[in-house]
């Protein structure tokens, strides 16, 4: 059994890996800016502590993570006697075919590591941050249009990471990971509607305006911007794919956006 640090152990993918690993015997060390075991990646008198011990590590880069702060980690978990990391990152950096800069520090850290790029999260639908306010509303404005995104159930996210961390096989391995289709933001919200008996609607917006009413709710200018265009790519095709991720890592299906809906339905979190 292992010793393994979760950082962004309170997050949509830490919170489902940390029980998980402890379901297997391991020793995890769950570290966040809010647990007992604290990491902040904007306190570096806290990483060494978290990361003492630990034999792997489960990586969540912030948004506002910066490269040097990455490599920093890395150096710092080489230090600690981390052998092996696993790193949460995004589908479709390595479009150009080189090493996306995000991902770098791991990459050629000389540990064994395992890249995770999921596309949009099916939770996307039921989290505050996100689209729950909209949905339960009935209406979700986007710049998306009618392109289609392979969303991907979070609980697959968290069983290829646990595989990553604890198996074999998964040394050097970037597993771009999706559900098993693509749908329209107003086919996935047809199907959440059916689900609770109601007519949901999803209505196209354009990206500027869309992160002026980011901005205007509270998302700082650069975030609001980035997921603007990230949803325009969507639009525009960019994401209309499905990736094998899942069945490489786990030799099994990725969950449906059906299947995840009819598990999350009866929790009442899409009820008005």
């Amino acid at each position: 059994m292992s010793q393994i640090l979760v950082l962004g152990a309170t997050g949509k993918t830490g919170s489902r890996v940390v029980p998980r690993l402890k379901a297997l015997g391991h020793t995890v060390r769950s570290a966040s800016r809010s647990s007992a075991l604290r990491f902040d990646w904007t306190d570096r008198s806290t990483w060494d502590a978290a990361l003492a011990g630990a034999e792997a590590v489960y990586f969540v880069p912030t948004e506002t993570l910066g490269l040097p702060e990455r490599a920093e980690l890395v150096d710092r978990a080489k230090a600690a006697g981390v052998r092996r990391i696993v790193q949460l990152s995004v589908r479709g950096l390595d479009a150009d075919g080189g090493v996306p800069e995000t991902e770098a520090a791991v990459r050629e850290s000389g540990l064994a590591w395992t890249m995770l790029r999921p596309c949009w999260f099916s939770q996307d639908f039921a989290a505050p941050d996100f689209f729950l306010p909209s949905v339960l509303a009935g209406e979700l404005t986007t710049p998306a249009g009618d392109g289609r995104e392979p969303f991907i159930d979070v609980e697959d996210i968290a069983d290829v990471a646990v595989a990553a961390l604890t198996g074999d096989g998964h040394a050097e391995k970037a597993y771009d990971l999706s559900g098993p289709r693509a749908l329209t933001f107003g086919e996935a919200l047809a199907v959440i509607g059916d689900a609770v008996g109601r007519e949901l609607r999803h209505r196209h917006q354009a990206p500027d305006a869309y992160a002026a009413d980011q901005v205007a709710a509270g998302l700082p200018v650069a975030d609001a911007e980035a997921v603007a265009s990230f949803l325009d790519g969507i639009r525009r095709g960019e994401d209309d794919y499905v990736s094998t991720g899942v069945q490489e890592a786990l030799g099994r299906a990725p969950r449906s956006f059906e299947e995840y809906v009819r598990a999350t339905a009866p929790t009442g979190v899409w009820n008005v």
